[in-house]
């Protein structure tokens, strides 16, 4: 049996066997929406293989359990490349998401804005990424799944279900470009006219690595930034990971709302 496997079977000992319809990753800022699941809690330290989200701001547990009457898999925290250098950090879990039955993957993150029009505090929904960063949590796959087409990364269909979410509950969602940096460090200045002269309407820090994971595994998948901070040499303010802990909030409370909505209408 793989190590998914066994980790599955371990979930369901104490989530019970029903597959999470919708599995949802949270972002730095936002770990308290697992605490409005009505489920089980199982700590990342009780699954082997499982990452030690380090990154303060993340709560690193698993919450299997229902949200507005459906069943979902939320993941309190992740491993980002910048903790150890390894993009596929992420890919036990999702494998074991994959293997739970789920088929949604929903990925939040805290962002840097490039686009005036989206201020702090807004949200933005990827329609598509860069890989600024350079690295593939697919090198070393020895199959040929390896070679996973991203022309349809971000799923269409729940785009939509995510934007009629969205407007019904009067909350902006525009759609953009995420760029991918390695991180830790914050981008320069240079690096910010550089990632719009690309096409980048948002940069961060993570989410990328689980989208070609998650296309990988075939599972479907959305991205939803919460805007905490412009991009360097946009504004005045001085960029932190503080700030970004205390901005995301005022955004996660917006994507809360999307988020119940969307599940109500699955």
């Amino acid at each position: 049996m793989s190590k998914s496997a066994e980790l599955a079977t371990l979930i369901r000992s104490r989530a019970g066997d029903a597959p999470p319809v919708l599995g949802l990753i949270l972002g730095s800022g936002l770990g308290h929406l697992a605490e409005e699941v009505d489920g089980v809690a199982i700590p990342y330290d009780d699954l082997p293989g499982f990452p030690h989200a380090g990154v303060s701001g993340h709560n690193p547990k698993l919450v299997i359990g229902t949200l507005e009457g459906v069943r979902v898999a939320v993941f309190g925290g992740r491993a980002h490349y910048y903790e150890h250098g390894n993009p596929a950090e992420m890919r036990v879990p999702l494998e074991v998401l994959k293997a739970l039955g789920c088929t949604q993957l929903l990925l939040t993150n805290a962002a840097g804005s490039l686009r005036p029009d989206i201020p702090p505090g807004d949200l933005m929904m990827l329609n598509d990424h860069i890989a600024f960063a350079g690295a593939n949590p697919l090198i070393g796959e020895p199959s040929d799944a390896r070679f996973v087409p991203l022309t349809e990364a971000h799923d269409a269909e729940i785009r939509a279900g995510l934007s009629r979410a969205a407007e019904a509950e009067g909350i902006p969602l525009p759609q953009g470009v995420y760029c991918w940096f390695s991180g830790p460090s914050f981008e320069t200045p240079a690096e910010i006219r550089a990632a719009k002269v690309l096409g980048a309407d948002a940069v961060g820090m993570s989410t990328v690595p689980e989208v070609i994971l998650a296309r990988f595994l075939g599972l479907r998948v959305a991205a939803i930034s919460v805007i905490t901070n412009m991009g360097a040499g946009m504004a005045d303010e001085q960029i932190s990971h503080e700030q970004t802990k205390a901005m995301a909030p005022l955004g996660a409370a917006k994507l809360e709302r999307i988020l119940r909505r969307y599940l109500r209408a699955l």
